[in-house]
């Protein structure tokens, strides 16, 4: 069973500066970690291929520094690494990130399993699973709870979807988004972090993809644009009441009504 993984590299921080011109993050600097929701699905994949048998790739997209999250997941127990880096592909909004990853894994060749984290702490979009699966044609099913079993080419899953927890059959090849708290992620491995110091990681270029028009990619291939980000507005105002229940209940739908939280009570 051949499993990709996908994950990224994330801002260690939210004091994070945000390009004026471009929307983009300005990522020189800053600490940087794994996206926190890919643990999750990287653990996933361990437990897949230690139940069925296969491969663990996993695969990010990044400047060249983001190959630390890949040696992290060397350390977890993945088997083989890519690389997606090219200065074309940056400032990709979530449709050119999604067409950049999707060609990077038919670079990768056959796979049976596509498995990303919920979303990312950077962008909170939880649209590039379904986008990467829609570019590749093949089944996707987010919000996946459960990984219940396989055989003869289908995965059985649970997954939770507005106000039901329903059990689907999934056939391979697909991809799932995984929820928070599917397994309990594994520590890195000291030996394995030793052992995997000099394995080789794959870097994909532009070059050494099928679709090489520069149009595709990056901020020239993103559809959407950010106009503005800025901290939310932070009201301090606070104010105490002292009284009887019934009179500080009374006041309180006084200003609850008066705020337009409340109607007429009848």
């Amino acid at each position: 069973m051949n499993i990709i993984v996908c994950i990224k590299q994330v801002p260690g921080t939210a004091q994070v500066e945000i390009d004026e011109k471009t929307g983009v993050l300005k990522r020189d600097g800053v600490a940087a970690k794994m996206n926190p929701f890919d643990l999750f699905a990287l653990e996933s994949a361990m437990r897949l291929k230690e139940k069925f048998g296969g491969k663990v790739t996993a695969l990010t997209m990044g400047p060249p520094q983001a190959e630390k999250v890949l040696r992290e997941a060397f350390m977890m127990g993945a088997d083989d690494a890519v690389l997606l880096s090219d200065r074309k592909f940056g400032g990709a909004d979530v449709l050119a990130t999604s067409y950049t990853i999707s060609q990077g894994i038919r670079h990768i060749g056959e796979y049976d399993l596509i498995i990303c984290g919920k979303q990312t702490t950077d962008g909170d979009t939880a649209q590039v699973g379904a986008e990467l699966a829609e570019f590749l044609n093949i089944p996707h099913l987010t919000n996946v709870t459960r990984l219940l079993d396989m055989a003869e080419g289908k995965l059985d899953v649970e997954a939770e979807i507005p106000l039901h927890v329903v059990d689907v059959r999934m056939t391979l090849p697909c991809l799932l988004t995984v929820e928070k708290g599917i397994f309990e992620p594994r520590l890195p491995s000291y030996r394995r972090m030793l052992a995997t110091a000099d394995k080789p990681i794959r870097t994909l270029s532009l070059q050494e993809l099928e679709d090489k028009d520069e149009k595709h990619y990056g901020l020239n291939g993103s559809p959407t644009q950010v106009q503005r980000i800025f901290p939310p507005e932070v009201k301090d105002e606070k104010e105490s009441w002292n009284g009887p229940a019934e009179e500080i209940s009374t006041k309180l739908y006084g200003l609850l009504k008066e705020k337009r939280f409340l109607g007429e009570l009848r």
